[in-house]
C-alpha cells in the first residue's frame, strides 16, 4: 500500500531516530568490551579498534543530535528546512575518523620499532568476533533506513561501520599471528587499519562537502526528471534544471517552454502536471516550475 507524504515523513523520522539510537548503543557496548581486553593484552591493533569505537560513539552522538535537528520542520529563519545538519554531522564524523587514524598510525609505528609481547590474545579474538556480529546486525538495519530515507548522516555512519568489518577481521589475524610468535604482525595490521580509517575519513568528508556546496543530484536523476517533464502533452521543451540535496529533501527548479498564446490558467495547469509527475517519481523532491512563453 502506498503511503501518503505525511505517513512517509513520519516513518522516515522514526527510522532515523532508531538508527541513531542503535548506532550509539552498539558503539558504547563495544567500547566497554574492547577496553577491558586491550588492558589485558596491550595489543596495538586492538587499541586501534578501541579508538575507532570511541570515534564511532562520538560520531554517532553527533548524528543523533544532527538528525533530531534536521527533522525539525522549516521555519521563518530556515525556509528550506534544516536538512543540511546531516551533512554537517557527516563532516564532523570525517574529522573524528581522521583523528583516530593519526593516533592509531602513531601507535603502530611505535610498536613496530619496539615489539612487545602480546597477552590474552584469544580474549581479543572473542571480542572481535562479537564486534563483527554486532556490526553486521547494525549495518543490516542501517541499509534498511538508508533505502527508505537516503539519509546522508546514516550513510556516512554505515560507511565507517563497513570499514570496521575489514578492520575486525584483520585484527583477528594479527592477534593469532602475534600469539604464534610474530609480534610485528600486530603493529603492521594496526598501521594498515590506520590507513584504511584515513581513507574512510576522506570519503565521508567529500560526500558531506558536496552536499554543503549544493552539488547537483546524480545525472540519472536529472535526466529522468527532464524526461518526465517533456513527456507532458503541451510542453514544448525544458531548460535550466537546477537541483540540490538537503538531508532527506531534494530541491528541483526548472523552466518549462510553453506556447506563447496559452492562457495563464492552462499554463499553470501544465506546470502542475509536470510538478506532480516528478514528485510522484521522487517523493522526497520539492519541485518549483517556471513557465516561459515560446
Amino acid at each position: 500500500m502506498d503511503l501518503t507524504a505525511q505517513q512517509r515523513s513520519e516513518r522516515n523520522a522514526r527510522l532515523l531516530r532508531l538508527a541513531t539510537y542503535a548506532s550509539v548503543s552498539v558503539a558504547v557496548a563495544l567500547i566497554i568490551l574492547k577496553a577491558v581486553v586491550w588492558f589485558m593484552s596491550g595489543s596495538v591493533s586492538l587499541l586501534a579498534s578501541l579508538i575507532d569505537s570511541v570515534m564511532d560513539a562520538g560520531a554517532s552522538v553527533i548524528n543523533l543530535v544532527a538528525v533530531a535537528y534536521a527533522l525539525t520542520p522549516a521555519d521563518k529563519g530556515h525556509r528550506f528546512g534544516h536538512g543540511k545538519a546531516e551533512a554537517l554531522a557527516g563532516l564532523a564524523q570525517s574529522v573524528f575518523v581522521a583523528g583516530s587514524a593519526i593516533l592509531v598510525l602513531h601507535q603502530g609505528i611505535d610498536h613496530l620499532r619496539n615489539p612487545r609481547p602480546l597477552d590474552a590474545a584469544w580474549f581479543g579474538v572473542a571480542v572481535m568476533l562479537t564486534s563483527i556480529v554486532a556490526t553486521l546486525l547494525l549495518l543490516s538495519f542501517q541499509r534498511h533506513v538508508i533505502r527508505h530515507t537516503g539519509s546522508t548522516a546514516i550513510r556516512a555512519d554505515a560507511l565507517h561501520y563497513r570499514s570496521d568489518l575489514m578492520m575486525n577481521a584483520s585484527i583477528i589475524a594479527a592477534l593469532v599471528l602475534a600469539h604464534y610468535g610474530i609480534p610485528q604482525a600486530d603493529a603492521l595490521f594496526g598501521i594498515g587499519i590506520a590507513l584504511l580509517i584515513g581513507f574512510s575519513a576522506l570519503q565521508i568528508g567529500r560526500d558531506a562537502v558536496q552536499i554543503l556546496m549544493d552539488h547537483e543530484l546524480p545525472d540519472e536523476v536529472r535526466k529522468e526528471a527532464l524526461t518526465l517533464a517533456r513527456a507532458i502533452p503541451g510542453v514544448v521543451d525544458v531548460h535550466d534544471l537546477r537541483t540540490r540535496e538537503s538531508g532527506q529533501q531534494w530541491f528541483m527548479q526548472l523552466h518549462l517552454e510553453l506556447p506563447g498564446d496559452l492562457l495563464l490558467k492552462d499554463a499553470h495547469e501544465l506546470g502542475e502536471q509536470v510538478r506532480h509527475a516528478i514528485e510522484r517519481r521522487f517523493p522526497q523532491a520539492d519541485v518549483l516550475v517556471h513557465k516561459d512563453p515560446v
